[in-house]
Parts: structure tokens; C-alpha cells; sequence
């Protein structure tokens, strides 16, 4: 009896262990979609209130806003096609590395231009932007280069798939077709065509000799009526008797 209410102890306690593991992964899955849906949201609302600044505010404080944007922008997509692509091609983690220490320079530059768009000084401001724009041009162009890579890399292993597929439809296209490479010859008819030109000996076979034909007016007398009257023509054993016609 103890035996048994030792393992039923045992039981309660992984099922309560196990609920518990459950729990706590449910609750961190929940957590991360949450946070996920948040920092959209977030990236959202500041990509808006960027594209605002730009348009409406002129001169550095609106570049500094379209800096920030179009960096932004760029490596968020670059980003995005990266580490999609290398769920089915493994040769992208390498550019995935590059893409993370072109990262780091990417936050770094935008933390600096976030925080120069308080500045006081238009002066200052005005200075500054020539390098923060050479900068900016820099990151996103070879944050571009890698996006643009795997794009073409991608659409080139669709290329070769496609061509291989087209042969291989090809090929099975002439294997349906297979009866149109057996075409008969010239001099062969095909099945149900007559014959163009009679085989050696099929002439003598047809055709019976001259001195064996009969004479065609010999075939049939001149003088015997075309139409046999009916009390001529031969009776057959099937045939019915005919009746007299009744005279009542």
C-alpha cells in the first residue's frame, strides 16, 4: 500500500512539475509575441514621426530626420531579407556576420544623429551634417550591396531551377509525343491508306491474265431481260409461301 501511495506521490509531483515547465513557456512565448508587437509598433510610430519631421521641418533639423529615416529604412530591409534567405541558402550566415558588424555602426550613427536632433545650435548643426551624411551614404550602400547579393542570388537559384525544370518538362513533352518519331516512310502507306503503287507481284495476283478473262459480251445475254418477273425468280427455303388472294 505504501508502494502505492508512493507512486502516486511521485506522479502529482512530475504532473505539477510539467505544468509548471508548460506554464512558464507559455507565458515566455506570450511575452516575446507581446514585446515583438510592441517594438513594431514602436519602429512604426517613429518611422512615422520621422517621415513628418522631414517634410515639415526645413534645413538640418529635417535632413537629420531624413537621415535617420532612410537608415533606418535601409537596414531594416536588408535585415529582413538576410535572415530569411538564410533559412533555405546556409551560405548567407557569413553576409548575416558582415550584416551584424555593419549593424553596430549602424546603431551607432543613429543614436548620434537621435540626439543632435535636440540640438540648440543651427550652426553647429550645419557642420556636422556634411560627415553624418557621408557616413549615413556609406552604411546603407553596403547595406544595400548585401541586400541586392542576396536578392540576385536568390533569383539566380530560381533561374537554374526553372531551366532544369523546363528540360525536364521537355523531355517529357517528346516522351508523350513518342508517336510522332515513328513516322511511316515514303513509299509505306499508313494504316487504312491505300496502297500508292502495287507491290512486285501483287499486280499478277489482281489482275488475272488476258486469256482467262472472260468476254464481257459473253458475260451477260442481250436478249435476257434485265428484271426476272417475280414467277421466275428462284425460291428460298426461308422465304414465306405467298397466299391467293381471297375473291370474298
Amino acid at each position: 500500500m505504501e508502494a502505492v501511495v508512493a507512486v502516486f506521490a511521485v506522479l502529482f509531483v512530475l504532473c505539477l512539475v510539467l505544468g509548471a515547465y508548460a506554464t512558464v513557456k507559455a507565458v515566455g512565448a506570450a511575452k516575446r509575441g507581446v514585446d515583438r508587437t510592441i517594438g513594431q509598433a514602436r519602429r512604426a510610430v517613429e518611422d512615422q514621426t520621422l517621415r513628418a519631421k522631414s517634410f515639415a521641418q526645413p534645413g538640418p533639423a529635417g535632413e537629420l530626420a531624413q537621415l535617420r529615416l532612410t537608415l533606418r529604412t535601409s537596414m531594416r530591409a536588408t535585415q529582413d531579407a538576410l535572415y530569411a534567405g538564410a533559412a533555405e541558402d546556409e551560405s548567407l550566415k557569413e553576409s548575416i556576420a558582415l550584416f551584424e558588424r555593419l549593424s553596430a555602426h549602424g546603431h551607432e550613427l543613429d543614436h548620434e544623429l537621435k540626439r543632435l536632433e535636440s540640438e540648440p545650435d543651427r550652426a553647429t548643426l550645419a557642420e556636422r551634417l556634411p560627415p553624418l551624411r557621408e557616413r549615413t551614404h556609406r552604411i546603407t550602400q553596403s547595406a544595400d550591396a548585401l541586400r541586392w547579393a542576396a536578392h540576385d542570388r536568390a533569383r539566380r537559384f530560381a533561374d537554374d531551377d526553372l531551366d532544369s525544370l523546363s528540360a525536364q518538362i521537355g523531355v517529357e513533352a517528346d516522351a508523350l509525343r513518342h508517336w510522332t518519331s515513328a513516322e511511316p516512310a515514303s513509299g509505306t502507306p499508313a494504316w487504312g491508306e491505300p496502297s500508292a503503287e502495287p507491290a512486285p507481284g501483287d499486280a499478277d495476283r489482281r489482275t488475272p491474265p488476258a486469256a482467262t478473262r472472260p468476254d464481257p459480251d459473253t458475260v451477260q445475254d442481250r436478249s435476257r431481260p434485265a428484271i426476272t418477273p417475280p414467277g421466275r425468280r428462284p425460291a428460298y427455303s426461308w422465304q414465306k409461301k405467298s397466299r391467293p388472294e381471297s375473291t370474298t
